[in-house]
């Protein structure tokens, strides 16, 4: 087998465990495999594998770690969507994003807010009296 072969069947393994691969899974395949092995043993290890957590727990810990580290909304949508797919509602991921409004403050909860609202398609509701804008 071509290491390109074992790259994307490695990579079509993961997308299926996981319901997900992020682009630098994607990079690491091409680039270093054995990297990219050695850190998904770990993640199956602790993510993965079924082990005493529910899936569904695991993702509303990811979503909620990855929201407070503030990662890409890429990273975070990835996750939101397969706790959909695993059976929590959105209204359920929206709580564990804002219990950290007291421990770590607007603008984290903000951060994970917005990637909520975006995967879960809410638009919000606009004013109809005349506002200042400071989003530009």
């Amino acid at each position: 087998m071509s290491e390109s072969n074992e790259a994307l069947e490695y990579i079509n393994e993961m997308a299926r465990t996981r319901g997900y691969v992020l682009p630098y899974h994607k990079r690491m395949a091409e680039a270093d495999m054995d990297a990219l092995k050695a850190a998904n043993n770990l993640v199956k290890a602790v993510y993965t594998d079924q082990r005493r957590l529910t899936k569904q727990m695991k993702e509303l810990i990811f979503i909620t770690s990855l929201t407070v580290l503030r990662a890409s909304h890429g990273q975070i949508a990835s996750h939101i969507k397969v706790g959909l797919d695993v059976g929590l509602t959105k209204e359920e991921i929206l709580e564990a994003i804002e219990i950290m409004l007291p421990e770590c403050g607007v603008v984290t909860f903000q951060h994970g807010f917005e990637v909520w609202a975006d995967v879960c398609g809410v638009k919000g509701i606009e004013p109809t009296v005349a506002v200042h804008d400071d989003s530009k």
